[in-house]
């Protein structure tokens, strides 16, 4: 009969959308079951499809509802008071989708409801959802009855951001009056304070109470329904209706409320322990209400109001409350007051006194003026948080050796290891501005063996002397001791410098002593050894904070002044201490970093190699460079970087008065080297596997080479790598050196690199034989001390860059063994050759000069006696096994004779050296 009607087919549709909506919990049976009614009963086909299709997709649609629907309806109302905004939209579609609507004051409602604990924000999103159809405040009223005490506070404070109605005024008195948790009591006067009631102000009238029906241990009153609340079932409270009680009606309350009595107990001492407040309300004078029959209130015969049935225990109570402390015979909140009145609070006229116990290291006087005063016994100011006290503990009764790594340790001004005022730990004025103290000592002795040409047309040591190359043994010490005084703005080690100065003055003495004339001096009568000291101004510098540039730390400064500076990982091109301004900061927090610096740098002392004051070293350089931290790879760092030297003209001779500038090789006549250094380096690992690389491109021209005697265009490359990786206690190392050689210094191009002043560390540093040992040859350093590259200058602190030069190859293997936390061995094997040795052969005028130096085996050894840099002891042995060509250059033939001229022999060259560092 439906298909005949179309009125009823559409009637059937309507029919089996309601029926989905009221059966959603089971959306697949009744509705494949309707669906399969209704389409039965049409008879045209065309109506059946569409009724069809149009199921379908309803089904679909009621099937995905209902697989979000699926979840607990509480969780829902839960998401409806979600701090995440998403959420909270998502939540409100789904209830739309069940044909409810909250309305803005509920929903604002809830959101003032929200709690961290999610336990109760669940119950307050609940009840705020079967109470959709009340009013905020009704809800509001409705939620005070809560068995939760955290409900009702949570209530409580959200009554007091509403304006102060009458209802909600009225039933918070009841809270501050009856409610039998402390806390709740408090927020509730808390809240009647901020509407501006005080303590005489009305109260709910004294029957009250007779209307209190007895809920667990919380006062509820009388209930009836409520006509709005029927569908839900929910109850409205009786006494809240919506009309509002006048001020006079309330004071009349007030009065009635007198009768009222409030009782103050502590907690049975077996029930609980420690105190416990909490207000007990009574229906009427000498009759107790349920609450007072609670275990957790032991009736006191000192307080509160005394009736007849107690009377004949009189004497027993007497001797209770005797046994009880005092603090606990008082009443514990006084009943008139808004705020609790703990009985632990001391008089007025007393202090508390914080112990002052002595902070952990040496921290010196304090330089933080007080700006508060104490003015209770609740607070006691500690201005100064970085001398926190610590109290005294022997965690081993061992009475603090300073050989043990022991915890409280207290402190001494010499102590460097542990907390010190004098290194930074504690400000010395106010807050942020620190000072620190650094002394160092650096001890070094040294034997060495190293081709030492003699004079044979002036005089010699040895009158039977005939060889060229004398006697190679030499000793040579130098001790350096600096002081360095540091004063700067910030948080230790927590952010960048606001602002510093450092000053670091350093004293140098040392002596050489050889074995031959010509050596320390050009003028034979000086003898063979000599001892020079010197004291420079090393450090003098100050640094600003020009900007944050993020939220990060990252930042940019400048400063200014004489400063240490290494351009690259390594110190392949500079690595130096003079003056300059730099310019540098980080990016991208800290991942990358950048440094723009120019050096107008000065004179350097010959034998110390230390700064002179003033002495103008007409030498100029810029560099920039920046580095990526995590480039392409995680623990990788590239850096990229320029470097700009212009080196002028000069004639200088040295402290020992030989001729540093120009130098003494063909032309000795002022020249200008200006040079540009491309460079792309990385440091870090991949993987397991070490790496660091570079690779300069150094471009320019020089205007007189003195051993090309002309002018040369540079064009030169450097390209270094090494590969390492650790197993276990050991790392395996291999480095490989390339610096390209000029192979004819008469064509106008300085093909040979050269560095502007670097201090490489890498195939062996300083253990290294080639590298340490500055080996001379014809008045010019073969290899200058602490470099790499074979330059053929005068020095490398005062000569001048010489891209007219042999280059070098080097094929590095070696281990590094951590024997103990405190004992390391390096160890190094290289293999030196010349890249082209035609400069070479036309400075010592000698055809068929070979390239192979030889082989250079190091072995090194640091020593850490207390864990730490304060104490570092180094030892090392390197020897130099000559090659071919190191003997065509150094060589000599015994006996000499035509026949015997190419049997050329050179010795095995040895060098130790011992040194320390003492670090305060």
């Amino acid at each position: 009969m439906v298909g005949h009607n179309p009125a009823l087919a559409k009637r059937a549709i309507s029919d089996f959308s309601i029926h989905w909506a009221v059966r959603m919990t089971v959306p697949g049976l009744h509705c494949w079951r309707l669906l399969a009614r209704h389409c039965v009963c049409i008879r045209s086909p065309l109506r059946r499809s569409v009724l069809v299709v149009c199921g379908a997709f309803l089904l679909f649609g009621i099937q995905g509802v209902s697989a979000q629907e699926s979840r607990n309806p509480a969780e829902i109302a839960a998401n409806l008071h979600h701090p995440d905004a998403a959420i909270r939209t998502d939540a409100q579609q789904q209830v739309r989708a069940l044909g409810i609507s909250l309305s803005p004051s509920q929903m604002e409602l809830g959101s003032k409801l929200v709690d961290p604990d999610p336990r109760l924000r669940l119950i307050l999103a609940t009840e705020a959802y079967l109470a959709q159809d009340l009013s905020t405040q009704d809800i509001l009223l409705q939620l005070t009855f809560h068995d939760d005490p955290r409900i009702r506070q949570l209530v409580v404070r959200a009554m007091s951001e509403e304006s102060p109605d009458g209802t909600l005024r009225d039933r918070l008195i009841q809270l501050a009056t009856f409610d039998p948790h402390p806390v709740v009591i408090a927020q509730a006067r808390l809240a009647l304070a901020d509407w501006g009631m005080d303590v005489d102000q009305p109260k709910p009238a004294s029957s009250a109470p007779k209307e209190i029906a007895s809920a667990g241990n919380m006062a509820v009153p009388a209930a009836v329904p409520d006509s709005r609340s029927e569908q839900t079932g929910s109850v409205r409270p009786a006494s809240f209706d919506s009309k509002t009680k006048t001020d006079d009606e309330l004071r009349n309350v007030h009065t009635e409320s007198i009768k009222t009595a409030e009782l103050w107990q502590e907690p049975s001492t077996s029930g609980h322990s420690g105190l416990s407040f909490a207000v007990v309300p009574l229906e009427r004078a000498g009759e107790p209400t349920d609450a007072m029959n609670s275990p957790l209130f032991v009736p006191s015969p000192e307080i509160g109001f005394q009736t007849e049935s107690d009377s004949t225990s009189n004497a027993e109570s007497e001797t209770s409350s005797s046994l009880r402390p005092e603090v606990l015979q008082r009443p514990l909140i006084e009943p008139n007051d808004v705020f609790p009145d703990p009985s632990f609070e001391e008089p007025d006229d007393y202090l508390l006194a914080y112990p002052v116990e002595a902070p952990l290291g040496y921290s010196g006087p304090s330089g933080v003026l007080p700006e508060d005063y104490q003015k209770d016994g609740h607070f006691v100011p500690m201005e100064d948080r970085w001398r926190s006290g610590f109290p005294d503990w022997d965690r081993y009764d061992k009475d603090h050796p300073p050989v043990d790594d022991y915890p409280y340790v207290k402190g001494h001004w010499w102590d460097p290891y542990n907390q010190n005022v004098l290194k930074g730990d504690y400000p010395v004025i106010g807050q942020h501005t620190f000072f620190k103290l650094e002394a160092e000592a650096l001890m070094v002795h040294e034997y060495r063996q190293l081709p030492i040409p003699t004079t044979p047309f002036e005089s010699t040591v040895d009158p039977f002397q005939e060889e060229f190359f004398g006697d190679p043994n030499q000793y040579f010490t130098t001790n350096f001791l600096k002081v360095s005084f540091e004063l700067f703005h910030g948080n230790a080690g927590f952010k960048p410098f606001d602002w510093l100065v450092r000053l670091t003055p350093v004293f140098n003495i040392n002596y050489l002593s050889v074995q031959e004339l010509g050596v320390v001096n050009p003028d034979v009568r000086r003898g063979t050894s000599r001892q020079d000291d010197f004291v420079a101004l090393q450090e003098w510098f100050a640094e600003a904070k020009l900007a944050d540039l993020s939220p990060d730390y990252d930042f940019v400064s400048i400063r200014a002044g004489q400063q240490p500076f290494t351009s690259d990982f390594r110190g392949f091109i500079f690595d130096d201490i003079n003056r300059g301004v730099r310019l540098f900061g980080t990016r991208l927090a800290n991942r990358d970093q950048f440094n723009l610096i120019f050096f107008d740098q000065t004179e350097k002392d010959t034998n110390s190699q230390l700064n002179t004051f003033f002495d103008d070293r007409n030498q100029n350089t810029l560099i920039a460079n920046y580095y990526r931290q995590d480039f392409l790879y995680p623990g990788y760092t590239a850096q990229a970087s320029i470097h700009y030297n212009r080196d002028g003209p000069d004639f200088q001779f040295d402290n020992n008065d030989f001729l540093a500038r120009p130098d003494p090789a063909g032309s000795f006549k002022p020249h200008e080297v200006e040079a540009v250094y491309l460079g792309l380096a990385g440091e870090g690992h991949i993987g397991f596997l070490n790496i660091s690389n570079a690779f300069y491109w150094a471009l320019g021209e020089d205007s007189l080479n003195p051993i090309a005697g002309q002018a040369q265009d540079i064009n030169a490359q450097m390209a270094a790598l090494e590969l390492s990786f650790d197993r276990d206690w050991v790392r395996f190392r291999s480095s490989f050196f390339y610096s390209s050689g000029d192979k004819d210094p008469y064509d106008r191009d300085a093909e040979g690199f050269d560095s502007i002043l670097d201090n490489p560390n890498f195939a062996g540093g300083e253990f290294s034989f080639w590298q340490r040992q500055e080996i001379r040859l014809f008045g010019v350093g073969l290899v200058n001390r602490l470099s790499l590259v074979p330059d053929m200058r005068s020095s490398k602190f005062q000569g001048q860059s010489n891209f007219v030069n042999p280059g070098l190859i080097l094929l590095n293997l070696g281990m590094d063994f951590e024997i103990t936390p405190k004992l390391k061995l390096i160890t190094n094997a290289n293999y030196l050759e010349f890249d082209d040795t035609a400069v070479l052969e036309a400075f010592t005028f000698q055809d068929d000069i070979d390239e192979t130096i030889g082989v250079d085996l190091s072995l090194g050894a640091e020593y850490r006696p207390l864990l730490s840099d304060n104490v570092v002891i180094e030892a090392g042995y390197a020897a130099l096994i000559p090659g071919r060509g190191f003997k065509d250059l150094y060589g000599r033939t015994v006996p000499f004779t035509t026949a015997n001229a190419h049997n050329i022999e050179a010795d095995t060259l040895h060098a130790a050296f011992m040194q320390m560092i003492l670090l305060y």
